[in-house]
């Protein structure tokens, strides 16, 4: 009996945004062959997971990396996030160990990494190829924060450097680290419903443009000034944070109890715009979908520039301050969406892309063990 074909996902601990993208390939990947099994190495919770991944996978709950520690979608803790980078280097053998011995053990075929830096070193370790996917580097987000940041940016270059293929997406910085990359297109969920049963049974009456989809991600954001939706009565608004108040025109959406597993991109289609933060997988998603974005700027996080001027470039949007979102009374909401400043079409098929790639790389290996 020949060996079922096996890769290792190891997804950065940070949001959910990169649990999202690289999920999305993952459902690909079982799309293309059902016969790959999928091990998804995350401590994303499983709920969001299986809210894109509809068949079977292995969830092996590690860290391998830390990201950035926030309180929420907007604010940082940096002083806690060198302490976790600094205890991860500390442990840098022993979780390398412990890795290895797992993909061999299960005989692992390849790692995709989105994109945590030990994930490139326990290939090496494992002697199995390591690709990784993502806008951005770790070392890209660590190093301007100066001081003991910079040394933590250079172990994660070097680590990025043992990766064979980086499949880089839109709205990205260089990533010189990477020896190997391959530009590829957005990526993202595929919206699952009618939007006409969808509208129907979440009782959605309001025209198209009054539809708004507030989304800030995992982390959500501290204190949204739901009150300025009195000043919206006849519109809609649909949210996922089961902590906001009940409001005649707020619709809330739990995607933990619910058995459809419903997200953010499924509401997509329903709304004229989306209001978020500065985050690659809802922008991604908005994009895809050609939905308007509505997004806050982000101070002292190196990938917000690159996601707002790709949206600009790129996307029917707004970008608003914090002071005009949280202490303003929404205009921005009755404004009309700038139109994108380019012309340029942008490629939306990097899920799918990815998702081939990985699926060809096991036919080539099937194909030369007969």
């Amino acid at each position: 009996m020949k060996n079922r074909p096996i890769v290792y996902i190891a997804i950065t601990n940070h949001g959910f945004g990169h649990a999202v993208r690289a999920a999305s390939v993952a459902a690909s990947i079982q799309t293309l062959n059902p016969d790959i099994l999928l091990i998804l190495v995350t401590t994303a919770p499983r709920w969001l997971l299986e809210s894109y991944i509809t068949g079977d996978f292995i969830l092996r709950e590690r860290a391998l990396d830390v990201g950035v520690i926030q309180a929420d979608s907007l604010n940082m803790d940096k002083v806690a996030t060198l302490e976790k980078l600094q205890e991860i280097r500390k442990r840098e053998s022993s979780i390398i160990a412990g890795e290895v011995n797992f993909i061999h053990l299960n005989r692992v075929g390849l790692i995709l990494g989105d994109i945590p830096p030990l994930a490139a070193k326990i290939g090496k370790a494992a002697g199995i190829p390591v690709w990784m996917m993502s806008n951005f580097g770790w070392d890209f987000i660590y190093r301007p924060w100066g001081g003991k940041f910079e040394a933590v940016a250079d172990w994660i270059a070097e680590c990025f450097s043992q990766c064979e293929c980086l499949f880089r997406l839109p709205f990205h910085e260089p990533m010189r680290a990477f020896p190997l990359i391959k530009d590829v297109g957005l990526t993202g969920g595929t919206p699952r419903y009618q939007t006409d049963s969808l509208r129907r049974e979440w009782g959605l009456k309001s025209p198209l443009e009054q539809t708004i989809l507030l989304t800030f991600g995992g982390l959500g954001l501290e204190q949204i000034p739901y009150h300025n939706l009195q000043d919206f009565p006849d519109w809609q608004f649909i949210t996922f944070d089961r902590n906001a108040p009940d409001l005649p025109n707020l619709v809330k959406i739990d995607n933990q109890t619910n058995g459809d597993r419903l997200r953010p991109v499924d509401f997509m289609p329903v709304c004229g715009r989306v209001v978020s933060k500065p985050g690659f997988s809802t922008f991604s998603e908005a994009c895809r979908q050609n939905v308007p974005l509505i997004s806050l700027t982000r101070e002292g996080f190196a990938e917000a520039p690159l996601l707002l001027s790709g949206i600009q470039q790129h996307s029917h949007h707004r970008i608003v301050s914090p002071e005009e979102f949280f202490e303003g009374n929404w205009d921005f909401l009755r404004e009309p969406p700038l139109p994108p400043q380019s012309t340029e079409p942008l490629v939306k098929n990097g899920t799918e892309a990815i998702a081939q790639a990985v699926v060809d790389y096991f036919q080539m290996e099937s194909a030369s063990e007969r």
